[in-house]
């Protein structure tokens, strides 16, 4: 095929040349043939490269890397309490949800950037707050008719976002645990002895189920999250038979958390990573010993 090939262009040659020097006698060197076969071989060498960079994505591509965050937060909630059986209440509100947040970024299966996990120390309160039914009756537990604890927690949540322009969208949900460290009980008919303190029917290990959804503002190194939270624990404010061996009484807290928080990027965002550009150099090396193989040899005899 490359007989062929030369033997258009040398024919093409002369044909220009013919134009070009009507009159004269044609002159034919091997330095000419040369030049005719050296032409071809940049041919198609062009060609080959041209068609390896037509399988080459060149759109310009917004990479989202694996980095991590650490952040701190602030919130406020609405707290209730699931009581079995029930009791009439309203929503406690808390203006106290302090915590510090780890947030690492992953992708699954090596190329979905949607993914991470979060995980945090939080310190917060919870509690309930009783009102009057029809008859005008508050129910109260231990004379309280309402009573604020302490809680220091510690979330672990799979982490879900979606990125786009200077925005993200967040979605989290997992599992938390918890400590109760004081209380402070409220009401009429408290005795003083358990006004701020545990009695030993009481549990001060939590533990539950944690999710939420958010939206976040992103100023690289820096990120601005506001989440939307709800809290429910598994674990019962009390032993289920302090009040009778016959008849177990459930108090299981639940929580709606609003949160403000502000993320410093440890790692970068965007972009390509020193471990990404030494992959594309070693790429674009083997890329061109590849054109290499794929050149023809030139053989000309004088």
């Amino acid at each position: 095929m490359k007989k062929y090939i030369a033997s258009i262009i040398v024919f093409c040659a002369l044909l220009s040349w013919c134009n070009s020097s009507a009159g004269k006698s044609p002159v034919f060197s091997a330095d000419s043939l040369r030049t005719g076969m050296l032409n071809l071989d940049i041919s198609l060498t062009d060609t080959a490269a041209l068609a390896l960079l037509d399988t080459i994505d060149v759109r310009k591509k917004n990479i989202i890397n694996d980095y991590s965050m650490i952040g701190v937060q602030y919130g406020m909630a609405l707290s209730q309490v699931m009581w079995n059986p029930s009791m009439r209440q309203g929503f406690l509100f808390v203006p106290y949800n302090i915590g510090i947040m780890y947030t690492r970024y992953g992708k699954m299966f090596g190329y979905m950037p949607y993914f991470g996990f979060q995980a945090g120390v939080i310190l917060t309160r919870e509690g309930y707050k009783f009102k009057a039914d029809d008859q005008g009756y508050i129910p109260n537990v231990q004379g309280a008719t309402q009573a604020v604890m302490d809680v220091v927690e510690v979330p672990v949540m799979a982490h879900c976002h979606f990125d786009f322009w200077k925005m993200k969208l967040m979605a989290n949900i997992g599992f938390f645990a918890g400590y109760r460290l004081s209380i402070h009980r409220t009401g009429e008919s408290v005795a003083p002895e358990i006004a701020d303190a545990f009695m030993d029917t009481d549990r001060r290990f939590d533990y539950g189920i944690k999710g939420g959804l958010g939206f976040g503002f992103v100023f690289d190194p820096v990120e601005i999250h506001f989440m939307a939270m709800y809290k429910y624990s598994m674990g019962t404010l009390y032993d289920p038979d302090y009040y009778s061996r016959y008849y177990y009484r459930y108090a299981y807290p639940s929580n709606i958390v609003f949160s403000l928080g502000v993320h410093f990027q440890l790692t970068r965002r965007t972009g390509k990573t020193t471990h990404q550009l030494r992959q594309e150099a070693r790429e674009q090396v083997r890329l061109m010993n590849t054109i290499g193989r794929n050149a023809p040899e030139i053989n000309t005899v004088d």
